[in-house]
């Protein structure tokens, strides 16, 4: 296999993508991010359930849908790979006017591997993983075991120390 191939192997690294939507249909939303990922190139190898969850920071606007998406890691590089995002999110209507404020998709790139970055473009893990249940609650039912890279804490561990009370909920459709 060569390297440009884009086959994943059993060892391929994990890559993880959070995903938030609430304006419009929210769940419609998720699943064109899902698609513009995978149309993007990027290997979507599985899903979590979908979240209702609270606004954080920015509390006067709707309730978000939340999830998160495992990747499988080919060719693309961390930086490629969240170019790749928010081109997705830039075609889906996302423009970034007001800080944390209400959006039609949002796709941050969680964790890629064991890596690390701490640039202007990137910061891997995300910088604030670790303090969001909207985030954790997802990412632990995909991988509760799974090694924060810095922390060295597993997922289920810092949602269990979480001291975000914030309402986090599966979604039923109605």
């Amino acid at each position: 296999m060569t390297p440009d191939s884009g086959l994943q192997t059993p060892n391929s690294p994990k890559a993880y993508v959070s995903l938030g939507s609430n304006l419009g249909d929210r769940a419609g939303n998720l699943l064109l991010g899902v698609r513009g990922m995978m149309e993007a190139g990027i290997h979507v190898a599985r899903l979590s359930s979908i979240y209702e969850t609270e606004p954080v920071d920015v509390l006067e606007q709707p309730m978000f849908l939340n999830m998160v998406a495992e990747l499988t890691v080919t060719t693309f590089s961390p930086e490629q790979t969240l170019a790749r995002l928010l081109r997705v999110e830039y075609a889906l209507g996302r423009r970034r006017e007001i800080l944390r404020g209400a959006r039609t998709i949002d796709l941050d790139l969680l964790l890629y591997g064991a890596q690390q970055r701490d640039t202007e473009f990137l910061t891997l893990p995300h910088p604030r993983l670790h303090l969001r249940r909207f985030v954790l609650a997802p990412l632990a039912e995909l991988a509760p075991g799974l090694l924060h890279p810095t922390l060295a804490k597993s997922v289920n561990q810092l949602l269990k120390e979480l001291c975000d009370d914030s309402e986090v909920k599966r979604w039923r459709q109605e």
